[in-house]
């Protein structure tokens, strides 16, 4: 197997996620972040040969990735948006699963290709799409807003205090040149805000990333149209699990599960790692899994 064909990534509360959906023997799944496909491959191997996982992504490499990967597991690999998963369960002739999973974390995949952007660590194009071949660019949106509208943008999305200073500092560089490159845009951020306190693991361009990121890839919408679709498609007592890594995400799924009258609320605090997965993942220290039921 090549190297681009292997998967660094490694799937956060996997134990309390098998935990969480009960997997059984010939059950039909969702997994509607296939990421490495580490999830994927635990639900197949509960379901068996005579069960199905249907897992989607929109980023075509983690697709292509893991349809080798998991090549002879019984999982039905597509190239989709998971906010688009009852059309892709149509297409496969599945009316309901017993379950369905939505990681919404950035895989460690992702992060470690410089192509990509996601890393500030890695400099390399400023992309931040999902899917490379829709959308627009994150080069495209922080060197055409107006100052006003990236501070709106950092801060609601980012929930970063620094956000108008921030945005004042890209708008003065463009001024002198595009921005073009991750790390060309996280130097603009660090020298624009107070240097952080010692012993602080947060990068100060983290927020600003994470704001852009979810604006390119319109994650809190999709986020909102899944949670309104997918419970539907569940049969009854069948569950979802979701694993957000900030709180505009858990937020809305907290929200969502408590409001929506099809579903019964399993988590009432979300289940977070423990620190033995802690010790070896430290990027499981932000997931919080929260979990529903469909009611019959």
């Amino acid at each position: 197997m090549d190297q681009q064909d292997e998967t660094i990534h490694v799937p956060v509360l996997r134990a309390e996620v098998i935990a969480a959906l009960a997997p059984s023997e010939s059950g039909v799944f969702a997994d509607g972040t296939l990421g490495g496909g580490g999830h994927a491959r635990a639900l197949a191997e509960a379901v068996g040969p005579r069960g199905c996982v249907v897992a989607v992504d929109r980023d075509p490499a983690a697709v292509a990735r893991a349809s080798e990967l998991l090549r002879g597991l019984p999982v039905r690999v597509v190239h989709a948006n998971y906010a688009d998963l009852p059309e892709v369960l149509d297409s496969e002739g599945i009316e309901f699963v017993d379950g369905i999973l939505l990681d919404l974390g950035l895989s460690s995949d992702q992060l470690a290709d410089r192509q990509r952007g996601f890393s500030f660590g890695l400099d390399g194009p400023l992309d931040l799409r999902f899917d490379p071949t829709g959308g627009e660019p994150a080069t495209r949106l922080v060197n055409r807003l107006s100052e006003q509208h990236l501070a709106e943008l950092i801060w609601a999305f980012g929930e970063e205090r620094f956000s108008k200073r921030i945005a004042r500092a890209i708008v003065e560089y463009r001024q002198r040149k595009t921005i073009e490159t991750s790390g060309e845009l996280a130097e603009v951020v660090r020298r624009s805000v107070p240097r952080p306190p010692h012993g602080e693991r947060i990068d100060p361009a983290t927020r600003t990333f994470q704001a852009l990121r979810i604006a390119v890839n319109q994650e809190l919408k999709w986020l909102d149209v899944a949670l309104r679709r997918l419970p539907d498609r569940l049969r009854p007592g069948g569950r979802m699990a979701i694993i957000s890594f900030h709180s505009l995400e858990d937020r809305r799924v907290k929200e969502a599960f408590r409001d929506d009258a099809r579903l019964e609320v399993l988590t009432r605090k979300p289940i977070i790692a423990s620190g033995q997965e802690l010790a070896v993942n430290p990027r499981a220290r932000s997931a919080k899994l929260r979990v529903a039921a469909r009611r019959s």
